[in-house]
């Protein structure tokens, strides 16, 4: 691989599955498609926030109905507003934590970000005191089939990529993942959509600096702390430094 960085990905709760998880996807992905309508009108074609939340939609197979009563409901004048907002933490054993929230009511969700935290083991931060140790890119995932990584990887190096590497999707499926600054993220969007390049995912995520490793048991608890925030309905995602 050129001079692109090394791909991390960082441990998924998924061993805790005993809620529904899809239901959560969708309540997540319809809050990013109010969001990316309000910022920037109903159609896809000049809001590539919207396509981006559109395709992820289509990957995680939501129903037609629900995609477009997200964005009838978003472009509806009573459309309550949805903030984002970041909290950030330490969980159990140190590990860095940033948590991206999508709120219409602050209060509410400061209480159970701030009770998670303590049954869990971990502590809410002041604002800044934790997110400098994490990048915010943009980050995409593509089936691999048929896909040249090194002629991508020149291909699209003056579009904005920065790393290009190896990680897996839910289900342990292998994926190429590729990430770019947050702010050149459109430009590279317009590049894989110019080039017909199969996007399976499009996110942007917060990617640490520096990440921890921890014995089983002491992961475990970390991940617990993970799954306990990405099931409030106010959070639409976690993002830490363990791997």
């Amino acid at each position: 691989m050129g001079a692109m960085g090394r791909i991390f990905e960082t441990r998924k709760a998924t061993m805790f599955a005993r809620w529904n998880k899809m239901a959560k996807v969708f309540t997540r992905i319809s809050k990013d498609i109010a969001i990316s309508v309000k910022a920037g009108g109903p159609d896809p074609a000049h809001n590539a926030a919207l396509r981006r939340a559109l395709q992820n939609a289509r990957a995680a197979n939501m129903p037609k109905d629900k995609v477009e009563g997200a964005i009838k409901r978003a472009s509806g004048q009573d459309q309550q507003a949805y903030e984002i907002v970041l909290y950030e933490g330490y969980g159990p054993h140190g590990v860095a934590m940033v948590v991206e929230t999508a709120t219409d009511n602050v209060v509410r969700t400061v209480a159970n970000v701030r009770l998670a935290f303590k049954t869990h083991g971990g502590n809410l931060a002041t604002a800044g005191s934790v997110a400098f140790q994490f990048q915010k890119m943009g980050v995409f995932r593509l089936a691999p089939e048929g896909i040249d990584q090194d002629a991508l990887e020149l291909d699209l190096i003056d579009q904005g990529l920065e790393e290009l590497g190896e990680g897996s999707g839910e289900k342990g499926e292998r994926q190429i993942i590729i990430r770019c600054a947050f702010n050149v993220f459109g430009k590279l969007q317009a590049a894989l959509e110019e080039r017909k390049v199969p996007v399976v995912s499009a996110e942007s995520e917060y990617i640490p600096a520096n990440v921890v490793t921890l014995p089983e048991d002491k992961a475990t608890e970390v991940l617990k702390l993970v799954d306990a925030l990405e099931q409030d309905e106010d959070v639409q995602k976690v993002f830490h430094n363990l791997v």
